[in-house]
């Protein structure tokens, strides 16, 4: 059994990087500037623009917006590099707030139905 916060690890994280530079590539930003501004490699930001890295979690409107909006404010720069790791937890918090963590976790980590793990943890990932 896989615990919720490698769930995170695995398929949280990368989904909201994805959209992220998926969104920063749509406001002209470019993929070096990206890679540069994310503190990931430019190879890592063009495998999360086409899908090979972060497509297997699907985001709600509600997070897709976050991000949106996220991207809008690096982009015009009222956020900086020292943003990306609180504005990610909180967008992060809100995707468990959502209850797709359980959903990932029953899916991906082959956790049974019955299972209350992330819910009743204490453990804040």
């Amino acid at each position: 059994m896989k615990p919720p916060c490698e769930m995170v690890v695995w398929y949280v994280i990368p989904a909201i990087r994805s959209e992220l530079a998926k969104q920063l590539l749509s406001l002209g930003m470019k993929q070096k500037k990206i890679s540069e501004l994310m503190d990931i490699t430019q190879p890592a930001v063009s495998q999360y623009i086409t899908d090979k890295r972060g497509s297997e979690l699907q985001l709600s409107d509600n997070i897709k917006s976050l991000v949106k909006d996220f991207a809008n404010d690096l982009y015009t720069e009222k956020a900086t590099k020292l943003d990306i790791i609180p504005r990610t937890c909180y967008i992060c918090h809100q995707i468990k707030a959502e209850d797709v963590m359980c959903q990932l976790h029953h899916e991906k980590g082959n956790m049974p139905y019955e299972c209350h793990a992330c819910l009743n943890s204490s453990f804040d990932c």
